[in-house]
């Protein structure tokens, strides 16, 4: 019987250094994950350089597997569930939580479930963070709370897997009938038309509309049925408007 597709994803945004992103696919490995996507890595070839492979230390399968892609929408497509990585809480972004009270909830769930974790250099845009459902907050030290992306991985991917009952466990089954977060951005978008045309959002003074209606729909947790009916409802509107 084929093996069932891995329903927990590791996403890099922007990773600079190879080292580094062969360090992730040993930490992800060791924990039983494969899944790895990679999005607008600051060297196109990062997944094959020497420095990459040496650091995988033996997970070199991973790195062989792993996906380059443009942007976190298409890193999220056939996500239900998206967990941001940052340190502090944004304004109007996804509720913020310790790793292990926020994995063991999520573990109860059948969700697809991604883990985002921000480049070296700049961590995650705002933007970003609120396509999250949740956002991670690894605590640390007050006086000092850098973690190698790496560390990050391995100390997030390890929780998960606690959180999901260690390895003598069921492989989880997942609800194939939730919308992903590519179609979650696919419908905020259209909204985001339709809103315009109607002329109750301002383009030039969106006052953070996007994010708050992009939790309002992760907390719906809406199926692609509910979605497509949303999308009809905006379509309406924009016929109604052209009269």
């Amino acid at each position: 019987m084929p093996k069932p597709p891995d329903p927990t994803r590791i996403v890099l945004m922007h990773p600079s250094h190879p080292g580094n992103v062969g360090a992730v696919a040993r930490a992800i490995k060791v924990m039983g994950f494969s899944d790895l996507v990679l999005v607008a890595p600051r060297l196109a070839d990062v997944l094959s350089r020497d420095e990459a492979v040496a650091f995988a230390s033996g997970a070199a399968d991973v790195l062989a597997r792993a996906r380059v892609v443009a942007t976190l929408r298409e890193a999220l497509e056939g996500i239900s569930f998206a967990c941001a990585t940052a340190m502090t809480p944004r304004d109007f972004g996804p509720p913020t939580g310790a790793p292990r009270p926020l994995l063991q909830k999520l573990a109860a769930g059948r969700q697809r479930v991604a883990f985002v974790f921000g480049g070296e250099r700049h961590g995650m845009s705002n933007d970003d963070v609120y396509r999250c459902h949740a956002c991670i907050s690894i605590p640390t030290d007050p006086g000092y709370g850098s973690l190698n992306l790496a560390q990050a991985v391995q100390l997030v991917a390890y929780e998960w897997r606690q959180a999901l009952g260690g390895f003598a466990v069921v492989p989880r089954t997942v609800d194939a009938t939730l919308a992903d977060a590519a179609a979650v951005q696919d419908l905020l978008d259209h909204w985001q038309e339709a809103l315009v045309e109607i002329g109750f959002l301002d383009p030039a003074a969106p006052k953070k509309l996007r994010p708050r209606l992009n939790q309002l729909v992760n907390r719906a947790q809406p199926t692609l049925e509910e979605v497509h009916l949303l999308r009809g409802i905006a379509r309406a509107m924009q016929r109604w408007r052209k009269g």
